[in-house]
């Protein structure tokens, strides 16, 4: 890996930086692999132990691989975060190598626009297929993969016309705005300042201006209000990227990203005494909280694996991570845990039976991974 540090003069000329950013982060596809890996199974597998073990700190774990219902915080709340996150960091990294190839900003900017519209269309078809085309109302249109276009669009094209500190100061005071819209502007029936299931500004607005269908019918935490705290966590993976980009000693990136993480984790907490941390509402809180974590888990994959070279045990997560949209939409349209079975069971079926789905989760989760690998060895990789 060509790091700037590497480079004698103490300014990058086009070349150079073309030469460094073309280059993949091996950090960055395991540490995106890692965020798939609790996605694709991983997750699931470890959520099924509690429980069967009899060790308490493996049903604490377990226990961080469930939603709250509301208002908390476990580590499954950080998956989708993680990788709003990370797309943002890869943009910069994208979007750089375009410039310094002397792509236009038209022209970087129409791709992501249509890359955009296809993880929109992709997203719909993933929340409700079979899709009846001909009954709109009843379609879900927000979902995961829609909302991680529309972020990283509205990133491109925050990247290509402003400068890093505006870029920051506006993701600060989207994240205040939307803190004192959701505090100070009444809601029908139950006033202002409720951040309740149904009482809350971003579920009644949904409502009364999402087309199509909600997930929880009052309430969808992937429609309209929520798309912009989310964005707020890309423009940070941005700055990120940025960090990684523009400095020039390893230890000084790693030392940023490290004091950016337990500032946003501080922020986060502290904040979270007026406004919950609150993934549904993807509260003003947690998204400096995700941010935080966020920060702190690149600046350690960043160290152990560029810096140090300890590569070897990433392998098995940039596997996943280098084909992150083809193994998320299998999950939805191929059903592992049946393959699982017809593979295994004649095994783990001699165990304990409350061992059976822990060993059936596992066994998907392999099946996954060989998968991936397969396109790996292939040098297949789906990208939009």
């Amino acid at each position: 890996m060509l790091l700037k540090e590497d480079i004698p003069s103490k300014t990058f000329s086009m070349t150079t930086q073309s030469e460094f950013i073309s280059r993949r982060l091996a950090s960055i596809d395991a540490l995106r692999g890692f965020d798939m890996l609790m996605i694709s199974g991983g997750g699931t597998f470890i959520f099924l132990l509690n429980g069967k073990t009899g060790i308490a700190f493996i049903d604490s774990v377990s226990a961080q691989f469930t939603h709250p219902e509301w208002n908390g915080f476990t580590f499954y709340d950080f998956i989708f975060p993680l990788f709003l996150f990370l797309a943002g960091t890869s943009l910069v990294f994208s979007l750089a190598a375009g410039l310094s190839k002397n792509v236009t900003k038209a022209k970087l900017l129409r791709k992501v626009f249509v890359r955009m519209l296809i993880l929109i269309a992709l997203g719909i078809l993933d929340k409700n297929a079979p899709v009846n085309f001909f009954d709109p109302a009843h379609i879900r249109y927000g979902s995961v993969l829609g909302r991680i276009g529309v972020a990283t669009f509205v990133g491109a094209l925050l990247y290509l016309n402003f400068s890093r500190t505006q870029r920051l100061y506006l993701a600060a005071s989207t994240l205040i705005l939307y803190y004192l819209a959701l505090l100070l502007i009444p809601v029908p029936g139950f006033g202002a300042g409720d951040f309740s299931f149904e009482g809350n500004l971003a579920g009644w607005f949904d409502r009364n201006f999402m087309p199509g269908k909600l997930k929880q019918v009052k309430y969808d935490e992937l429609a309209i209000l929520t798309t912009f705290p989310a964005i707020c966590i890309t423009i940070f993976g941005m700055l990120a990227g940025d960090i990684l980009l523009d400095m020039k000693s390893s230890f000084l990136k790693v030392k940023v990203l490290s004091i950016m993480g337990f500032i946003g984790i501080v922020i986060g907490i502290c904040w979270n005494f007026i406004f919950p941390i609150n993934k549904h509402l993807w509260s003003s809180s947690f998204i400096m909280l995700t941010s935080g974590m966020a920060f702190l888990l690149l600046a350690l994959f960043y160290w152990v694996i560029d810096v140090k070279g300890y590569q070897k045990w990433a392998f098995f997560f940039r596997v996943i991570g280098m084909n992150s949209l083809v193994i998320y939409l299998a999950m939805r349209f191929i059903d592992f845990n049946a393959s699982s079975r017809l593979l295994f069971e004649g095994f783990y079926m001699h165990s304990s039976e409350k061992w059976h789905e822990v060993f059936n989760a596992l066994g998907g989760l392999v099946i996954v991974w060989l998968l991936l690998y397969f396109l790996y060895k292939k040098k297949i990789f789906i990208k939009i």
